[in-house]
């Protein structure tokens, strides 16, 4: 088997699978939170409490979840090839997987 390099870019939509909402696709988060307030620096300087609560309890969230066939099968092509692993996700479930 030749060794390959493969990169992949990730974000929401792998761990939407794993049950952690995404920001903006149906059924998200900015649907039900306003982005102005929630997603800004001007926000969090205006509304630290509600903002820092917000994102507390994101984190909260992420404790049960576990990582999906998606992140699964990047870790296992990892074990073969020469895998990079771009992604914008802070739900650490890349790494749960092996990545």
């Amino acid at each position: 088997m030749i060794r390959q390099n493969i990169v992949f870019f990730t974000g929401a939509g792998i761990s939407a699978e794993s049950g952690i909402p995404t920001f903006r696709d149906a059924g998200a988060l900015w649907k039900s939170f306003d982005p102005a307030i929630y997603g800004t620096a001007s926000g969090l300087y205006e509304s630290p409490e509600i903002v820092l609560d917000f994102y507390n309890w994101r984190r909260k969230s992420l404790i049960d979840k576990k990582p999906n066939a998606a992140h699964l099968a990047i870790a296992e092509l990892e074990k073969w090839h020469d895998v990079t692993v771009l992604t914008q996700n802070v739900d650490n479930l890349h790494e749960l997987a092996g990545s």
